[in-house]
């Protein structure tokens, strides 16, 4: 045990040396949104399907930053196009990057991945440095992480700048041509100041530029941002190091705390006795705080903090709702009420908790606080007195249930229903495999998926959500939860897995064709059946398709495509297996709804998805 942590300090020790970083590179939080600067290589996949199925994303969200291009169809090689995504802080803080997914094909291998695949965005030494496959024994079929660093700007340098682009050097480029290529041909020393000790006639590694938004502005740098240059890291192969170091601190702290016995995570222990969180000016970058069992002290409770940038004062909240005035309640749910509020020039819904509810209060805050995806509801704030209130962004279309099953709403037309599946499988994906640490949200349901003005879907509610364990094995835990979305090993055995997740969500895919609730009453009070058994029964038949048909909601009429319905009740079939290791990853199910999505079979086909067995099933192979 004491040479294990000798050598763990000891490599800490020499990596610390190693390092070009500054003490202000570290991080606590990401930001919103990133772009990379993706290159089109000649004889490959010119087109926005292909680029996006790399990003998670449908050509359409490509083309979005990419106007300018006459076909989201045909790109000339050598182009670059922009790619949105999140920019995360990685590795408890390490250094800021977002982390994607990417299906081995044949002949592949983290050179060519890095270079060909994801034109420069990442290294070979970093991808493996960041999965466990051998250099030269890349298994075909293996899922890998590939991690794009990214940045979220610099206090120190300016805050005129807080979107950035990840731009990938080539041969022939120039500090020159780089600035004039972003309209910053008069502040090249900007760039030099963004990227100190780059070369950017090298022709490799990466630099951050900073960039405007789709409005053609210059997004100003928050307020609440200190330094945060260029990722934390000098290039994308400062990366690997990164990884080594954080092992080291990793294998010593794991040791060290399993040693001590004494802090412990606010949610891995959050679903004993109540919590309390003792005060603390900032939450550490790795997001723990200590605890103790919570006794009902009030006082206690006030003195929580996470992050000052997020907190507001009861005054302002009860300004905001004429008291809590019943004439802005919106809502009702099984932790509070929720009211409608119009919060420093922006759109509030206000949960109202009871002091009982504190568990749910720091799960959500929790999460909610380091976790920032487009398709996962925003958390604005918080306040403690006398209540728990959580603020959140208002999401103005109500949820899911609401308009599958609510009177008064038009029938949701079946692309909006995929289109809404997609959204909440990346935000469960994301929180599963794109977060460190991962959670597991416990409470998917049709009325926990939210529907904003442009029938897009954000997950919400994570006042259950779990911390993964190591290896993501199953670990028993109290029931909590809905029931109809509750897997067996769950239910009966209280074994928990992201696997949960899964299982719920296919009963939401369900829902979603057939507009009926997850248990369905047949006839007396207690009389069920659940809507899995339904659909389990009509893809049994003989002419499943045809069964099928009968199940979905009849408001759509007949303006539906039958083929894509059957390819989502095979899907989520899929998820709600018995046995939970038989179950996709939500990163599968998120690639196979991102296919039913876009309406072509041309991802299915071209190699990229062709031997994953959610696809063989969805295509009929």
């Amino acid at each position: 045990m004491e040479l294990g942590l000798g050598l763990g300090f000891l490599l800490v020790v020499v990596l610390l040396g190693s390092l070009p970083l500054r003490s202000e590179s570290s991080c606590r939080k990401g930001c919103d949104l990133a772009i990379g600067s993706y290159y089109l290589t000649p004889g490959l996949h010119l087109n926005l399907t292909y680029v996006g199925s790399l990003f998670s994303q449908t050509y359409q969200e490509v083309y979005l930053y990419n106007r300018n291009l006459s076909s989201p169809d045909s790109v000339p090689a050598g182009s670059r196009v922009n790619v949105s995504f999140p920019c995360d802080c990685l590795g408890g803080g390490a250094f800021l990057g977002h982390v994607f997914t990417y299906q081995v094909g044949k002949g592949d291998t983290y050179s060519s991945i890095a270079a060909t695949v994801y034109a420069n965005l990442t290294t070979a030494t970093a991808l493996a440095a960041a999965n466990s496959y051998p250099v030269n024994n890349v298994p075909l079929g293996a899922e890998i992480n590939v991690t794009v660093n990214c940045s979220c700007g610099d206090a120190d340098v300016s805050s005129n700048y807080g979107l950035f682009v990840t731009y990938p050097l080539r041969p022939g480029d120039s500090l020159a041509s780089v600035a004039a290529e972003y309209g910053l041909s008069s502040q090249q020393d900007l760039l030099e100041r963004y990227n100190p000790g780059v070369n950017f006639s090298a022709g490799t590694g990466i630099v951050f530029v900073p960039t405007e938004d789709l409005n053609g502005s210059y997004l100003p740098l928050p307020p609440s941002r200190s330094g945060l240059r260029g990722g934390a890291i000098a290039g994308i192969s400062g990366a690997v190091i990164v990884v080594l170091l954080l092992s080291a601190i990793c294998i010593y702290f794991g040791v060290y705390r399993r040693k001590k016995g004494g802090k412990v995570s606010l949610l891995s222990s959050a679903y004993g006795n109540n919590l309390v969180v003792h005060g603390h000016d900032t939450v550490p970058p790795n997001g723990s705080v200590e605890i103790t069992p919570h006794v009902g002290s009030t006082s206690q409770l006030a003195a929580f903090t996470a992050d000052k940038s997020v907190e507001f004062s009861y005054e302002e909240l009860a300004r905001a709702t004429d008291d809590f005035n019943l004439t802005n309640k919106i809502g009702q749910g099984g932790f509070g009420a929720v009211y409608y509020a119009e919060l420093r020039g922006e759109k509030a819904a206000i949960k109202k908790m009871d002091m009982k509810a504190s568990r749910e209060f720091f799960a959500e805050v929790k999460v909610l606080t380091h976790v920032h995806h487009l398709n996962l509801v925003r958390l604005l704030g918080y306040c403690v007195k006398d209540s728990l209130f959580l603020v959140y962004e208002y999401i103005d279309n109500g949820n899911l249930s609401q308009h599958l099953r609510g009177s008064g709403r038009n029938p949701l037309q079946w692309s909006a229903r995929v289109q809404i599946a997609l959204d909440a499988a990346r935000g469960l994906e994301y929180i599963h495999e794109h977060t460190v640490p991962a959670y597991i949200h416990r409470d998917i349901k049709s009325a926990n998926i939210l529907i904003d003005s442009n029938f897009r879907g954000k997950v919400a509610d994570f006042g259950l959500t779990k911390l993964t364990e190591v290896g993501n094995m199953p670990v028993q835990t109290r029931l909590v939860g809905t029931f109809g979305y509750m897997p067996p090993e769950y239910a009966q055995m209280g074994d928990v897995s992201p696997k949960v997740d899964v299982y719920a969500f296919g009963v939401v895919l369900y829902e979603l064709i057939s507009a009926k609730e997850a248990i369905l009453r047949t006839g007396p009070v207690t009389d069920s059946k659940g809507l899995v058994g339904l659909f389990e029964d009509a893809l049994g038949q003989p002419d499943p398709m045809e069964h099928v048909r009968k199940l979905v909601d009849p408001r759509l009429g007949d303006n539906f495509p039958l083929d894509s319905v059957h390819k989502m009740a095979l899907l989520a079939k899929a998820c709600t297996q018995e046995n939970p290791q038989l179950r996709p990853s939500m990163q599968a199910v998120a690639v196979a709804l991102m296919i039913l999505s876009s309406n072509t079979e041309e991802l299915v086909f071209d190699g990229l998805y062709a031997k994953h067995p959610l696809i063989n099933l969805m295509s009929g192979r």
